[in-house]
């Protein structure tokens, strides 16, 4: 079992998180904590660059 990383914190995963291809590419899969998505904390797609949250 592969475990899922924030693309913010990169750290694992649990319940709560949100997952989600990139809007502006739709190549990388944006997974999102519940602490940074909370707080707000800024991610970046690895293929195109696209940030958020805006």
């Amino acid at each position: 079992m592969t475990i899922r990383k924030c693309s913010s914190c990169n750290k694992g995963v649990q319940i709560g998180a949100t997952i989600f291809m990139c809007p502006k590419c739709g190549k990388e899969e944006i997974i999102r904590c519940k602490s940074c998505k909370r707080v707000g904390v800024k991610y970046k797609c690895r293929s195109c660059g696209f940030g958020g949250p805006n």
